[in-house]
């Protein structure tokens, strides 16, 4: 499959308000360091010392634009979910695309980014962090929301006949779907050259599912 797009951007940093570009500059340093250490090492390893050791830092120019690693934490995954809908927005906002091949594009970006190191690592790890921390819970859940919106609206502009809800439940299913092929196709995993075979009939499927849905009686 020739036009799979190239992979999310790994940080979209918000807007600097105030203060001096060096400041930015050094928040970017430590949220993509942090970044690095939790792809490469796993979440126990991104403590804020080995951060700050790992960035060229000290430890108190890392406490001083992040004083705890929640906060650090919660603005790194910001940075992550808009990488995604700036993605999202480029692709299905092109002006003469329909809803149907709106569908297929966010597809097809989902599924090559599942094939990239940054995301098989990434995600599975906060997904098992998840597990035991509130914190981690709730950002993880709000950066999956964010993602799903705009496939959201794609099924309700293909299905406008069916309730929010289900435009939901479907958005759900389709998002955990391809969510599920990680371990099996995503980076280093045994079918990652099948990619992009398996994102065909998922696409395929998804487009058929969106189309024909039946609400049971």
């Amino acid at each position: 499959m020739s036009d799979l797009p190239h992979p999310v951007t790994d940080l979209v940093l918000p807007e600097w308000k105030g203060g001096y570009a060096k400041g930015r500059e050094t928040r970017e340093l430590i949220l993509r360091t942090a970044l690095t250490l939790l792809i490469e090492s796993g979440y126990p390893a991104m403590s804020m010392r080995r951060i700050a050791a790992a960035s060229g830092l000290s430890f108190g120019n890392v406490t001083y634009h992040y004083p705890s690693r929640e906060e650090l934490v919660r603005e790194l995954l910001d940075a992550v979910i808009r990488s995604y809908e700036v993605e999202f927005d480029a692709l299905v906002r092109t002006p003469g695309v329909v809803p149907r091949e709106q569908l297929r594009r966010y597809c097809l970006l989902i599924f090559e980014d599942i094939r990239s190191k940054k995301t098989t690592r990434l995600f599975p790890e906060l997904w098992a962090l998840s597990n035991h921390d509130a914190f981690a819970r709730e950002r993880v859940q709000e950066l999956y929301a964010r993602a799903r919106a705009p496939l959201i609206r794609i099924v309700g502009e293909m299905r406008p006949d069916l309730t929010p809800d289900t435009h939901e439940t479907i958005a759900l299913f389709i998002s955990s779907a391809m969510e599920g092929t990680t371990p099996f196709a995503g980076y280093e995993k045994p079918f990652r050259d099948r990619m992009p075979a398996i994102a065909e009939i998922a696409i395929q499927a998804f487009i058929a599912l969106v189309e024909t849905y039946q609400v049971p009686a």
